[in-house]
């Protein structure tokens, strides 16, 4: 398919436009609110090109992961015809017929597991990643750019000199974002709580214009301010007397915590206030009101708190590290894994963004990048086995993953497109993170580092906040400590997926299928035409009778039928007791309940696999119909157990030659369904395959109708 259609493929895989109630994005994933969770098509997203992984939640809301291209993908779905009308953003596409809005959904049905125990606290958590997310992308480039310069400089290409006119510009750029990100913040949070979020906005940017800093200058002033220093944080506070009330002056430049606590207060005031003020006057007198009282009260009260609050934390953390940094630097890696799949890393982030802020520097991002480079390094393991197993579909979902974690420290997509969905990745991966915690901790503290105002630091610190990519290394103090460490984390994850890899047998037995019907598809075109030359003349010398056992009669008839493999009862993939067969994604089919121990090949071919293990068989008709048989399910864990196969990869057998005798009794003794499947792989690609179900069959009978 074209980029177009598999973007159009993702709309009817999530049950089409009709079942979408509402659509969002972040950094990285569409955000569906459907009307039937029910309607999604897994396995169809899982093979959509264009997408990462598939994340159903709660409440038919459901996650597509995509990487670093979400807002193109989201803008193209959104100007599809059929998506006309469906709501976006926070947009109640339903109030009309009475359904409850994506914000009301949310808070009557939560995450199951630790989000949704408690709502509050949940709610709490979705208020600060929806406050940041919508700026991650001029993070990330303000980031890109700190990294960028902090390399030209260590390398000599831009000299680090305050009266370089040409360096002062490019430290605009980045310091800009972190200069106001409290006005962004706000407009956020005030965003997300349903408020103005011009208004959120301003309010915080009152407290950033020269006028309020102004109030600090004890010259102009007098005995109005009066000024103290914090020896800890090496940093000053003033107070100066406003309307005959003390008001404590900070500098609001970089916080984020003073924004969100505002924004909360100002919801509370503005959605007051609404129901007071009448409707044909609140367009002047809401903002008005709203200014005034949540102005003074950030000025007064919520900004000296927000700034305690910050100092406070980035101080214990400070302690912490420096007293106990084994502690600190092994327990960020290994808590990151479990915060981020949940959205609870967000404080942490706000801390660093704090702790820059408040003390100049920040300690927590270099144990934070052994994580995410633990994380990485797992999806690079995913990708040499999907390059040594020729698995396309990972293959190239591992790619995109691993660019934009390398190149953009977004771990997103390796978590959602591959690491939640094989759980056997957390055991290696959380490896990778113990051992770069422990690199860090130890040269962190055999070789502390002094920062600028004098202080020494055990660890690795920053003065920037910046996404943990390869291209940020160079903003981190103590840099070969951080890139020794992170390269520990990255091989160690990586050689442990590699050895032990990250599927069950189960999955691997799957994956060799989907890469074995793939292999037979891209050769269906030279069949055809193989099969549709003329047949070589015999020589005159030669008997009729001779020539004819090299061919089997049923080469030169196209195959209109697949035969049941086994006597017994007939009945639907929804049936038969396995997901993946069920959701069709090795095409349609039927499962038979064996009355009889011999299994027999549903079709005249070529055997394309035969698992070692005598449970699966892959079959190609010489017309290019690939037709899979699985004898039983999760029977590949009996390692072959009970089977006596009696073919081989390669061999050309008839419809009804033995292919494998099984000891079902065993095989039931074990645990494990007898259900022999059987599915046309290719069946995409014919016109027609139509089962029948709900009989009884003996082998050799008609159970799958084709039509080419």
């Amino acid at each position: 398919m074209s980029h177009q259609d598999d973007v159009k493929a993702i709309i009817t895989a999530i049950g089409g436009a009709s079942n979408v109630k509402s659509l969002t994005h972040c950094a990285t994933r569409l955000r569906f609110e459907l009307k039937d969770n029910g309607k999604v098509d897994q396995a169809s997203l899982d093979a959509n090109k264009v997408v990462l992984g598939g994340v159903p939640q709660s409440g038919n809301r459901y996650q597509v992961v995509i990487g670093g291209q979400v807002a193109t993908v989201y803008d193209e779905i959104m100007h599809l015809p059929e998506m006309a009308g469906v709501g976006a953003g926070s947009v109640d596409a339903d109030a009309a017929d009475g359904e409850m809005s994506d914000a009301e959904l949310k808070a009557a049905k939560r995450n199951e597991g630790v989000r949704g125990k408690v709502a509050w606290l949940d709610n709490f958590f979705e208020y600060l990643a929806d406050s940041f997310r919508p700026i991650l992308g001029v993070l990330l480039g303000a980031s890109i750019i700190i990294a960028l310069v902090n390399l030209f400089i260590s390398i000599g290409v831009i000299p680090n000199d305050e009266a370089n006119t040409g360096l002062m510009f490019i430290k605009a750029l980045w310091k800009g974002v972190f200069y106001f990100l409290p006005i962004m913040v706000a407009y956020n949070a005030a965003k997300k709580l349903k408020v103005d979020p011009w208004l959120g906005g301003a309010i915080m940017a009152a407290l950033m214009t020269p006028q309020f800093t102004a109030l600090s200058d004890t010259k102009t002033w007098g005995d109005a301010v009066q000024c103290v220093t914090n020896e800890t944080l090496g940093t000053s506070s003033c107070t100066a007397t406003v309307f005959g009330l003390p008001m404590q002056l900070s500098d609001y430049s970089g916080n984020v915590f003073v924004p969100l606590m505002m924004a909360a207060v100002l919801a509370l005031v503005y959605h007051g206030m609404k129901r007071i003020i009448p409707e044909s006057i609140q367009l002047v007198f809401l903002p008005f009101f709203s200014m005034i009282i949540v102005g003074a009260l950030t000025a007064f009260l919520i900004g000296p708190l927000g700034v305690w609050v910050g100092n406070g934390l980035g101080v214990g953390l400070a302690w912490m590290n420096g007293h106990a940094p084994f502690i600190f630097a092994i327990a960020i890696p290994l808590l990151y894994p479990f915060l981020v799949p949940l959205g609870l890393h967000w404080p942490l982030n706000a801390l660093m963004l704090m702790n820059i802020q408040s003390m100049g520097y920040d300690f927590i991002q270099g144990p934070m990048g052994t994580w995410n480079f633990a994380c990485f390094g797992a999806t690079a393991g995913v990708l040499f086995l999907s390059i040594r197993d020729k698995d396309d579909q990972m293959r190239q979902t591992s790619i995109g993953a691993l660019a934009a974690g390398l190149l953009g420290g977004v771990s997103e997509p390796s978590l959602y497109g591959i690491h939640l969905r094989y759980k056997l990745i957390y055991s290696r991966m959380l490896v990778g993170c113990g051992v770069g915690g422990v690199v860090i901790a130890v040269l962190g503290w055999l070789f502390p580092s002094t920062i600028a105002s004098g202080e020494t630091v055990h660890g690795v610190t920053t003065t920037a906040f910046a996404f943990t990519s390869l291209l940020t290394i160079p903003v981190f103090d103590q840099m070969w400590v951080y890139a020794v460490a992170i390269a520990a984390a990255f091989i160690t994850s990586m050689v442990l997926i590699i050895t032990f890899d990250y599927r069950t047998p189960e999955q691997k037995a799957e994956v060799k299928a989907r890469v074995a019907a793939a292999v037979a598809a891209k050769s269906d075109a030279g069949s055809v035409e193989s099969a549709a030359a003329p047949a070589p003349v015999a020589a005159p010398s030669a008997p009729a009778a001779e020539a004819a056992p090299s061919a089997p009669a049923s080469q030169s008839e196209p195959t209109t039928a697949v035969l049941s493999p086994v006597n017994g009862h007939v009945v639907s993939l929804d049936d038969a007791g396995d997901p993946v067969f069920a959701s069709r994604a090795l095409g349609e089919g039927v499962g038979v309940q064996p009355t009889d121990s011999i299994v027999k090949a549903p079709v005249s071919g070529v055997l394309q696999t035969v698992a070692e293990t005598g449970h699966a068989f892959g079959l190609k008709t010489d017309d290019g119909v690939e037709v899979l048989v699985h004898v039983g399910i999760d029977t590949v864990k009996m390692n072959g157990e009970g089977f006596a196969v009696a073919v081989a990869k390669g061999d050309r057998v008839n419809a009804g030659d033995t292919l494998v005798t099984v000891d079902f009794d065993k095989v039931k003794a074990a645990g494990y369904s007898t259900t022999t499947l059987m599915t046309v792989l290719n069946t995409a690609m014919l016109t027609a395959v139509t089962p029948k179900t709900d009989v009884d069959v003996k082998a050799g009978d008609e159970v799958i109708a084709i039509e080419k």
